[in-house]
C-alpha cells in the first residue's frame, strides 16, 4: 500500500510538472511580439525615408525619376514588413490563448474585429495561412516592380504567376464561405 501510495503521488508531481511546462511558452511569445514591435519600427522606418526624399523629389525633376521607384520600393517593403509583423503578433496571441490563458480583453472587446481570438490550432493555422497568403502576394508584387522584362518569356511568367497568385486568393476567399455557412 506504501509502495502505491509513493507511485500515485510520485505520477501527480509529474503530471503537474508537465502541465506547468507549457508555460515556458510564455518565452516564445514574448519574442515573437517583441519581433512583430522590431519589424513595425523597421517599416515606419522606410516609409520615414519616402517622406524625409520627397521634399528633395519635388525639387529635382532628374532626381524625382529615381526617387520615384525607391519610393514604391520602400512602400512595398514597409507592407511586407508590416504583414509579416501582423503573422507574429497573431501567433504569439495564438500561442498564448492556446497554452497559457484565454485573454479576456479579447472576449469582452465586441467592436474591434475577431481576427485574434483563437480557440484552437486549426484556427490559428486557418489565420496564420491567410496572412502569409498576402505576405507572398506583397512580395511577388515587389519583385515584378523591380524585375526587367528582358523577352515575352519573361512577360508570360510575369502572367503566369499573377494567373496563380489570383487563383490562390479565389480558392482561399470561395473556401472560407464554404467554411462559415
Amino acid at each position: 500500500m506504501m509502495i502505491k501510495d509513493f507511485i500515485n503521488r510520485l505520477e501527480r508531481i509529474f503530471e503537474k510538472f508537465l502541465w506547468y511546462s507549457r508555460l515556458i511558452i510564455i518565452i516564445a511569445v514574448i519574442c515573437t511580439v517583441f519581433s512583430s514591435f522590431i519589424l513595425i519600427l523597421i517599416g515606419s522606418f522606410k516609409v520615414y525615408l519616402v517622406l524625409k526624399g520627397i521634399i528633395y523629389a519635388f525639387s529635382d525633376e532628374e532626381y524625382y525619376f529615381q526617387f520615384y521607384k525607391k519610393a514604391i520600393a520602400n512602400i512595398i517593403s514597409a507592407i511586407d514588413v508590416y504583414l509579416i509583423a501582423t503573422v507574429l503578433i497573431i501567433f504569439g496571441i495564438g500561442l498564448y490563448e492556446l497554452f497559457i490563458s484565454k485573454i479576456d480583453e479579447i472576449e469582452k472587446d465586441k467592436k474591434s474585429s475577431q481576427i485574434l481570438l483563437v480557440h484552437s490550432l486549426d484556427q490559428l493555422k486557418d489565420k496564420l495561412a491567410k496572412v502569409i497568403v498576402m505576405v507572398l502576394i506583397v512580395t511577388f508584387f515587389k519583385h515584378s516592380i523591380n524585375f526587367v522584362y528582358t523577352d515575352y518569356l519573361n512577360l508570360l511568367y510575369l502572367a503566369i504567376g499573377i494567373l496563380l497568385i489570383s487563383l490562390a486568393v479565389y480558392f482561399s476567399a470561395k473556401f472560407d464561405k464554404k467554411n462559415n455557412e
